[in-house]
């Protein structure tokens, strides 16, 4: 017999998103499976919707994930939205999954990992003391301080450029209300968010930002959020700068934590290269794919 296909209710929508749910089971209430589809409600990216979907592996090749595949889509089209996003491990079951149902594959990431007890912290140091004139770094741990806050706003256009390839991703718009909710979303969830930011020394405004969140414990690993400078301020190292520095502050802040993690799209060579020369290596890639609808 066909999985039953039951939908569930999010209790928690997002300041930018709100999620609907189905569950997979078979005749006896069994769960196979389960799907998320992300409906973004932020100016920008109304369009969009993001699908994870995931199958018992025993259960697998048996139409649980067509199923529920299904019915995200149905809600997507119903919902008015035209992409489907959806990201899967390279070489998975995820991925041929996707592959064979229709979605293209528009963006490649690669995923990398800094073992903090083998990076070299005496260079790291080095290259988060170097002076770069008309600049300064500042930090800050949780919420950006109010007289920074709709600086570091504006300097979230940043992101804009960065490479996504054949993405339908849209135009995120940043305003103080969306960074102070992001870091509301970090902390409720229990865990630290550190940025590090460069400051025009002019007029001390935030012309590039750092981000890592901790697992509220200090222990284990790492996430780096995003690192991005506006781009008539690029060209001057302040990118490898920043994230030295938050590296640096990682690790004396945080002596549990054992690496950090990054992923940048394949096709953004410079950022890739700061990931090298700082000493995070690649763990595997990742595939984005995207239906239209």
């Amino acid at each position: 017999m066909p999985p039953r296909i039951t939908a569930l209710t999010d209790p928690e929508p997002g300041a930018s998103s709100r999620r609907l749910a189905w569950l997979a089971a078979d005749p006896g209430g069994v769960p196979l499976g389960s799907a998320f589809l992300r409906l973004f409600t932020r100016e920008g990216q109304e369009h969009l919707a993001e699908l994870e979907i995931a199958v018992h592996r025993s259960e697998r090749r048996q139409g649980v994930g067509t199923r529920l595949l299904e019915a995200a889509v149905i809600a997507a089209r119903s919902d008015g939205r035209r992409s489907v996003v959806a990201q899967a491990e390279e070489g998975s079951p995820g991925d041929r999954f996707l592959a064979d149902r229709g979605f293209r594959r528009v963006l490649t990431l690669t995923y990398a990992r800094l073992v903090l007890a083998d990076a070299d912290l005496t260079e790291i140091s080095r290259l988060a003391e170097l002076p770069h004139p008309g600049y300064l770094l500042t930090t800050w741990e949780g919420a950006v301080p109010p007289e920074l806050a709709q600086s570091y706003a504006d300097s979230h256009r940043a992101m804009d450029d960065m490479p996504m390839e054949d993405t339908d991703y849209g135009t995120v718009v940043w305003d103080v209300d969306r960074v102070l909710a992001a870091a509301e979303a970090v902390a409720g969830r229990g865990d630290l968010l550190h940025t590090v930011a460069a400051l025009d020394t002019t007029d001390g405004s935030v012309v590039g930002f750092s981000e890592l969140v901790v697992p509220g414990d200090g222990q284990g690993d790492g996430q780096h959020y995003g690192t991005a400078v506006l781009p008539e301020h690029r060209g001057h190292g302040l990118g490898r700068w920043m994230k030295a520095e938050s590296i640096r502050r990682a690790r004396r802040r945080h002596p549990g934590l054992t690496g950090l993690l990054t992923d940048t799209a394949t096709g953004n060579a410079p950022m890739l290269g700061i990931n090298d020369e700082l000493g995070y290596a690649p763990t595997h890639r990742a595939v984005e794919y995207q239906l239209g609808l």
